[in-house]
């Protein structure tokens, strides 16, 4: 029976997340969903926590990575692989909290960032979950969060697909009902078997590989990648993170956009440079461009079989000040530049890069001065319609991440049921201003929409 079924391994840009993992901060990513709980009472806070707990437990097998633990091999039998946690227990997973005084959404994002940042056990399955009560009058959230190396955008967007209401139980992978939980392990001569022969098909791929590093080289002379000038974006960062966010209904943006030949993301980008610009003069300091991180699936979807990294990263120039229009055209031309390469084409280069770095202790003292970026950008479309979960509609939805190494604000964008939501993540200590840049921010993005 085991040697029938398939070797689960991580990718190589799973690894890349797993390597570059150092410091204070954990490489993990997640959502908070907020529900309106109004009609279901159940209970004093208007929602059955231990049914909710009990319908998200039937509701995993349909997401079989989050019923798996990730295990490191002996040598010579390859990359760690994913396996059925045979110990798994929900409740280890899964909390239930009052929201702390005054309640609102800026006390579920301050619980939510302190989740972010605490790792998570790597000897079980890599995820949490926490369902905040008494949010607001009829209101819930509930908080998910799990390791960058379960899961991308993409496939973090199938993961919430498979524990809404309406998810198929036991879709995404073979093995993924309950009836065959816990697969067994493969042995490890098969294990090395396997390793071998992956190893004899990359070499099959060098030209693909090589074509991508030349993609690479493109991608980074087109943007003029080089040492940038010092400024407060990058500055030593702690463990702590703070979260704020700014939500605008989508059909502006994405008008705004359509007039200057621009997507979503050129408008978000180039609101995000001037709200930086902005941010800059006034504490004393000038930058008219910024070059922007923005990380790129190679996926346009999933399902929740396919889960992990396929994505790289496009550094995209912006500028900071001028005229909108032309600064959204200007950023429009660079991104359709861009994709017209090998869209991410970098992580060839830097992927390799970063894991040299992490084996020799370096990547933290690289990280931690680099100038090559002054912030991240990550942008997923999320669903059109609105979900919801346990009964609740979900009313809505904000993405969450931690950026490492010395970039002390980045910005995770999320589409949901008509409305685009930024969530500005920064070290508090380094950024202490975020409140100041979130309406910068929002100022921006109302006159670009206008």
């Amino acid at each position: 029976m085991g040697k029938s079924l398939p070797i689960d391994r991580v990718s190589a840009d799973d690894l890349m997340s797993m390597a570059t993992e150092r410091g204070t901060t954990p490489t993990q990513v997640g959502a908070v969903l907020f529900l309106d709980t109004g009609g279901r009472s159940r209970s004093a806070t208007g929602l059955d926590a231990a049914r909710v707990v009990e319908q998200l437990a039937r509701r995993l097998p349909g997401v079989p990575r989050l019923r798996q633990r990730l295990v490191s091999l002996p040598v010579g039998c390859g990359r760690p692989i994913w396996v059925d946690d045979p110990g798994f227990d929900v409740s280890r997973h899964v909390r239930v909290v009052a929201c702390p005084a005054p309640g609102g959404e800026q006390a579920v994002l301050a619980l939510a960032a302190a989740m972010l940042v605490t790792p998570l056990p790597r000897s079980r399955a890599l995820w949490a979950a926490t369902l905040v009560t008494g949010v607001g009058e009829h209101q819930a959230a509930l908080v998910i969060v799990f390791h960058h190396v379960l899961a991308d955008g993409v496939a973090g967007l199938a993961v919430l697909a498979g524990l809404v209401d309406g998810a198929r139980s036991g879709a995404g992978a073979p093995g993924a009902g309950g009836s065959g939980f816990p697969r067994p392990q493969a042995s490890v001569r098969r294990l090395a078997v396997d390793a071998w022969a992956r190893r004899l098909g990359s070499l099959r791929r060098m030209p693909a590989l090589l074509h991508r590093l030349g993609d690479a080289t493109v991608e980074l002379r087109s943007v003029r990648w080089t040492r940038l000038r010092p400024t407060s974006l990058n500055a030593p960062t702690g463990p702590r993170r703070r979260f704020a966010t700014v939500t605008v209904p989508l059909d502006g943006i994405r008008a705004a956009g359509r007039a200057q030949g621009a997507t979503v993301n050129d408008v978000v980008l180039t609101a995000i440079g001037g709200a930086l610009h902005r941010l800059l003069a006034s504490r004393g300091e000038r930058e008219d461009r910024f070059i922007i991180s923005v990380p790129f699936s190679e996926r346009a979807g999933v399902t929740a079989g396919e889960l992990g990294n396929r994505s790289g990263v496009i550094p995209i120039r912006v500028p900071g000040a001028g005229d909108q229009a032309r600064r959204l055209r200007f950023v429009a031309e660079g991104t359709r530049r861009a994709k017209r390469s090998s869209p991410g084409a970098t992580t060839a280069l830097l992927g390799p890069f970063f894991r040299v770095l992490a084996r020799t202790g370096l990547f933290q003292w690289f990280v931690d001065r680099q100038r090559l970026i002054h912030t991240f950008v990550s942008n997923l479309r999320g669903p059109e319609q609105r979900l919801s979960i346990f009964g609740c509609p979900v009313s809505a939805i904000v993405p969450l991440s931690a950026a490492t190494g010395n970039v002390t604000v980045s910005f995770a964008v999320l589409s949901y049921a008509g409305s685009l939501t930024i969530t500005l993540i920064a070290d508090p200590d380094a950024c202490p201003d975020l409140e100041a840049l979130r309406g910068l921010l929002a100022e921006e993005l109302a006159a670009l929409a206008a």
